[in-house]
Formats: structure tokens, C-alpha cells, sequence
């Protein structure tokens, strides 16, 4: 009698073990995924938050004003990501991208050249200013927050000699960048875009694993038969590709470039990246949540303004959300 009581006690303590395993196993794959995907959980929660307290959050058009938004920050970012995953830093992007689309306007409004053809003088313009601080980065042997700094400040400087301070009228071929194919607004697939080619970089080239591995340790990647230097060229170069690039989706929606546009731009470049989990010292990073970092930013932004915060708070709390993702970090890094 005694063995066949304690039988049904056994399997029912075995049952409840496990049925605790396995709760147990779920609450930790859950605080993985939170700590891994912490950029992610903070949107979603935010979104939530947000709906909660107005309803014209969640709606289709305010989704699509987010994402334009959004598009500008997040191009720059992803150039950005490139130069933070080599444990770099490029505080000219912002001012790369002005300098870039008003090259642009000046070549179609004063010299009269084919619209097409100032598009692309616009991109190559980024591309040089990201390559020139590249050369003095890697051959020059300057701090990349020196020689980033000082071509933002040549090429603002150049963008207001350009202009003369006054606006210039961008051609047709740069204003489709900041319309619509169809439904879609042009600057939301450009973002879109220069995220698959950010993605593809980083994940499926050597080019992206040799950023990787000057990012964790460059005296290593160099003994190892890296060739740093060109590595780091290229990258600041791609860095001021995509933010020619930007400049052309700015001067696209504005049909027009402006002597101040991109000011400060680099700050919420830096930020979308540290926020999607790049970390400053080099070796991690990736385009999705640079993306996710780029977006949180704009939600933030767009849910203040329908709550009609000042845009002095807001600057506040964009300040508080990269210290927690910092923090969150650092947390997560000494965890694993």
C-alpha cells in the first residue's frame, strides 16, 4: 500500500520539478533576448506607452511621418556605424551632408549642369570630405575626433562660402529624393536601402570583418596582414558616402539646400548608434539596431511633439535615453 501512495508522489514531485525547469528556462530566454535586444524592447515598450497616451499615435500616417523622420539620422548612422566599429568617431557627417547637397544646388543653379549629374557630384562630394579624413586618420596619424572635427568645420565653413549664407534651388533629380514612389516616400526607401547595403557590408563581406577585427584590436588585425590604413580610408570614406547620400534626401524634401542644414546631425548619428548597441571602444555593432536606434530617437521626438512637450525637454530626454543605453551597456557586458 505504502509503495504504491508513494508512487503517484513521485511522479507528481517530477512533474512539478519540471514544469519549474521549464518556466524557469523560459524566464531565462526571455531576459536574454531583453539583454540582447534591449534597443528593441525599449521601442516596443514605448510605442506602447505612447498609445496608451494619445491614439494619434498609433496610426498609419504618423507611422510613415516617423519613418521620414527618422530616414536622414538613420543613413547618417549607418555610415556612422562603419567608423564605431572600428573603434572610430566622426564628428563631420552633419556638415559633410550639408556641404554635399549644396555642392549639388550650386552645380545645377549656377553652373547648369544635367540634374542627374549634380546627384551624383553630390554623393562624390561626401565621399571625398569622408576620404580626405580618412588619409589624415590613418596616414597622418591624427585622433579621428581631430581630424573629423576639423573637416566639419571646413566643410561648413565651405558650405556657407558656396551659398552666401542664402538657400540654393535644388534640381528635379534631388528633389525625387524627398517625394514618394506610389505611396511610399522616397526618403523612407533610401533608409531602407542603405540599411541592406550597411547590413551587407558589415555581415557578408571581408571588408566588414576586417572592421570587426580593428575595432577589437588594431595592432592585432595589423600583425595579422590586415591592411589597416586602407581599411580605415575606406571606411571614413563610406562613412561620407552615406552622408552625402543624406544630404540628398535633406535637400530633397526641402527642394532646396540650406546653409544650416545637418547641424548637430552627427550627435543623433552617435546616438542612434550607442542606442542600437555599438559600443565607442570598437568591435560590435550592427545595422539593425542602428536602425532600431535611429527609429527610437524619432518616436521619441514624434510622441513629445503630439504631447506637446517643449522641444527643450525633449533634447532632455533624448540626453537620458543614451545614458540608460550606456548603462545598459556596460550592465549587459558584465553579465556575459
Amino acid at each position: 500500500m505504502s509503495t504504491s501512495t508513494a508512487q503517484p508522489t513521485t511522479s507528481g514531485s517530477q512533474k512539478d520539478a519540471q514544469s519549474s525547469r521549464k518556466q524557469d528556462s523560459f524566464a531565462q530566454r526571455l531576459g536574454r533576448f531583453a539583454l540582447d535586444n534591449g534597443a528593441l524592447v525599449g521601442l516596443i515598450v514605448l510605442c506602447i506607452g505612447l498609445f496608451i497616451a494619445t491614439p494619434d499615435f498609433l496610426t498609419i500616417p504618423n507611422f510613415i511621418n516617423i519613418g521620414i523622420q527618422a530616414a536622414v539620422v538613420a543613413i547618417l548612422a549607418f555610415g556612422m556605424t562603419f567608423v564605431i566599429v572600428t573603434a572610430g568617431i566622426d564628428l563631420s557627417v552633419g556638415s559633410v551632408a550639408a556641404l554635399g547637397a549644396m555642392a549639388s544646388a550650386f552645380m545645377f543653379s549656377n553652373a547648369g549642369l544635367p540634374g542627374w549629374l549634380t546627384l551624383i557630384i553630390g554623393l562624390l562630394v561626401g565621399l571625398l570630405a569622408g576620404s580626405i579624413s580618412g588619409l589624415a586618420t590613418a596616414y597622418g596619424k591624427l585622433p579621428a575626433f581631430i581630424s573629423t572635427l576639423a573637416m566639419m568645420s571646413v566643410a561648413r565653413g565651405l558650405t556657407l562660402v558656396i551659398s552666401d549664407g542664402t538657400p540654393i534651388k535644388t534640381s528635379d533629380a534631388v528633389n525625387t529624393m524627398g517625394g514618394n514612389i506610389g505611396m511610399l516616400p522616397v526618403p523612407i526607401i533610401m533608409m531602407v536601402l542603405a540599411g541592406l547595403v550597411c547590413w551587407f557590408i558589415l555581415t557578408r563581406t571581408v571588408l566588414g570583418r576586417s572592421m570587426y577585427a580593428i575595432g577589437g584590436n588594431a595592432e592585432a588585425a595589423r600583425l595579422s596582414g590586415l591592411p589597416v590604413r586602407r581599411i580605415l580610408v575606406t571606411v571614413y570614406a563610406l562613412s561620407g558616402l552615406f552622408a552625402g547620400l543624406a544630404g540628398m534626401v535633406l535637400a530633397g524634401r526641402l527642394s532646396s539646400a540650406q546653409p544650416q542644414a545637418g547641424v548637430a546631425y552627427e550627435m543623433d548619428a552617435i546616438a542612434a548608434c550607442v542606442i542600437g548597441g555599438a559600443s565607442l571602444a570598437g568591435g560590435s555593432g550592427k545595422a539593425s539596431g542602428t536602425l532600431i536606434g535611429a527609429v527610437l530617437l524619432a518616436v521619441i521626438r514624434n510622441g513629445l511633439n503630439i504631447l506637446n512637450v517643449s522641444s527643450f525637454w525633449q533634447q532632455v530626454v533624448i540626453g537620458i535615453v543614451i545614458a540608460v543605453a550606456v548603462g545598459f551597456d556596460v550592465f549587459r557586458s558584465k553579465k556575459s
